[in-house]
């Protein structure tokens, strides 16, 4: 990834690391973070440092926008290797280890994962190993890649809807279009109907192949009280869709 890519961590570096470590949400939810707002549809973005981007990736996992836990996690995570002479590429490449679907989801995430067998394709004992020492087969993003909040709320995809309101979908165009048509031969996992909606907008638009997709992976938050339905209603189809985008080959 080219250092102009990290243009905006360059802007919020230092304030960043100016906080104190144990800082508190208004800390953050603040004017000097703030990246757009727009007042009619009540919606805020603000900056996390998510930018890293693993071009080689062999899994893309695509969820919908960083939620404040997501948010937080990743601003700790830059206060903490303040001292380690890291470069920028590695401060966030650490980031995106730390912060991604961190929390609860990310043990149903690996849960589902294991379940379809990807692991074993990736040579893999268990999917957790994508956010430890196996970070350089995955890349995880968001179709919104900055904080979005609804109303004050983490925004989960549905209303405002995402595709017909202007900011959410510039912020689609001109960040996530860009940073998918880099990920070359890669499996995608949209989590959840409204990240599947937009990933197939986008490769009905040309920025990615849709049979790189795999369709009908549940988002694995424990407020998704549906997951295991939806889960099961899809799993033959996913795994069959495994092995087809992995050659047939038989799982490691």
């Amino acid at each position: 990834m080219s250092i102009a890519d990290y243009s905006k961590f360059h802007t919020y570096k230092n304030l960043i690391q100016s906080l104190p470590v144990s800082f508190n949400d208004a800390a953050l939810l603040n004017e000097q973070f703030l990246l757009e707002r727009e007042d009619k549809k009540k919606l805020e973005i603000y900056y996390a440092p998510f930018e890293y981007v693993n071009e080689n990736a062999k899994v893309v996992i695509v969820g919908i926008t960083p939620g404040l836990h997501q948010m937080k996690k990743s601003y700790s995570t830059v206060l903490n290797v303040m001292n380690q002479q890291l470069s920028d590429e590695e401060i966030l490449h650490e980031v995106k280890k730390n912060s991604s679907f961190e929390g609860p989801m990310r043990k149903n995430l690996i849960q589902m994962l294991d379940e379809l067998g990807l692991n074993n394709y990736l040579g893999l004992s268990s999917s957790s190993e994508l956010f430890d020492t196996s970070s350089h087969l995955v890349q995880t993003m968001s179709v919104l890649p900055y904080p979005v909040f609804y109303n004050g709320k983490n925004y989960n995809g549905s209303i405002p809807n995402i595709l017909k309101t202007e900011v959410l979908h510039r912020q689609i165009l001109d960040y996530t279009a860009a940073e998918v048509n880099k990920l070359t031969n890669a499996l995608i996992i949209p989590l959840g109907v409204n990240v599947s909606k937009v990933i197939l907008y986008l490769a009905d638009n040309g920025y990615l192949n849709k049979e790189s997709i795999l369709n009908g992976f549940p988002h694995p938050s424990g407020g998704n009280g549906h997951r295991h339905k939806q889960f099961a209603a899809h799993k033959e189809d996913m795994q069959r869709k495994l092995q087809d985008y992995f050659g047939g080959q038989e799982p490691l």
